[in-house]
């Protein structure tokens, strides 16, 4: 799945091709994605894109009249291309510049949402319980800890609630909590002010690298050029149950967390 340094790198290659630039038309080619395509989505055709912005992991092409949400899902691209390429299969949404270029959602799972959102977008129901964004000054050292006292959750459950802070799935939660050497079972709660205020600088660490090396390869992402992201190489944990820790040469262990594969060593993440 495209986590937050995905949506971010793809934000930043579509964005030099459709900023400032006039929507010529959409084109749907099917209605019903994770929910179904707003019909008044027509209302983007002729309207210039003002910024190209992003929400944890909601894609937000703003006009004068409304604002293009996009979503990527579970498996979905974004790509640009020339309007004529041709189509292949699940290329669900064009949205196409007068300057010949459009922008292609793919999405063989349609877990990926197109929606026309008018008004305050920061209020529409999807963004608005959001926690605040990572690579910001709104998540300060002292934040997680605060949120935390009485939580007994995992901290890797803490760790990717959006409501805490978005955009830390489950890679770089991974890899976040093996750097800070704190175990993802341990409770939200028991964690010290110190070791939250470490692991926050390295939360965004991480994330600032794997958008400097565009993502992470998985099966099912690729950039908006179709390049192939290069933060896999990086990986210390995640991905590798079972195979030697890369700093004490222990065996990784790996386990289920909400459905979701958690890896780490025992003796680097002692606690």
């Amino acid at each position: 799945m495209p986590e937050l340094p995905e949506v971010e790198v793809c934000r930043q290659g579509i964005e030099p091709h459709v900023l400032n630039q006039t929507v010529d038309k959409v084109i749907v080619r099917n209605q019903q994605m994770r929910w179904p395509v707003s019909e008044d989505i027509d209302e983007v055709q002729g309207e210039e894109i003002l910024a190209v912005e992003r929400r944890a992991k909601y894609l937000l092409l703003k006009t004068v009249k409304g604002t293009l949400l996009l979503h990527l899902g579970m498996s979905g691209t974004i790509r640009v291309i020339d309007k004529a390429f041709p189509l292949k299969k699940h290329d669900h949404f064009d949205l196409v510049i007068t300057t010949g270029k459009a922008l292609r959602l793919n999405d063989p799972r349609r877990f990926g949402a197109i929606l026309w959102l008018k008004g305050d977008v920061s209020a529409h129901p999807l963004l608005s319980a959001l926690g605040p964004e990572p690579l910001t000054d709104n998540f300060p050292q002292g934040y997680l800890y605060e949120k935390s006292r009485n939580k007994s959750v995992p901290i890797k459950t803490f760790l990717m609630n959006n409501h805490i802070v978005v955009g830390v799935g489950n890679i770089y939660a991974n890899e976040s909590l093996f750097q800070a050497g704190i175990r993802p079972t341990t409770p939200a709660g028991k964690i010290s002010r110190k070791r939250y205020d470490a692991l926050t600088l390295i939360v965004k660490d991480v994330l600032a690298k794997a958008i400097k090396q565009g993502g992470t390869t998985l099966k099912d992402f690729t950039q908006s050029d179709g390049k192939p992201g290069y933060f896999a190489q990086e990986l210390q944990v995640y991905g590798r149950g079972g195979e030697d820790c890369v700093v004490c040469g222990s065996t990784l262990k790996e386990i289920k967390q909400g459905g979701r594969a958690t890896v780490y060593c025992s003796k680097c993440q002692a606690r």
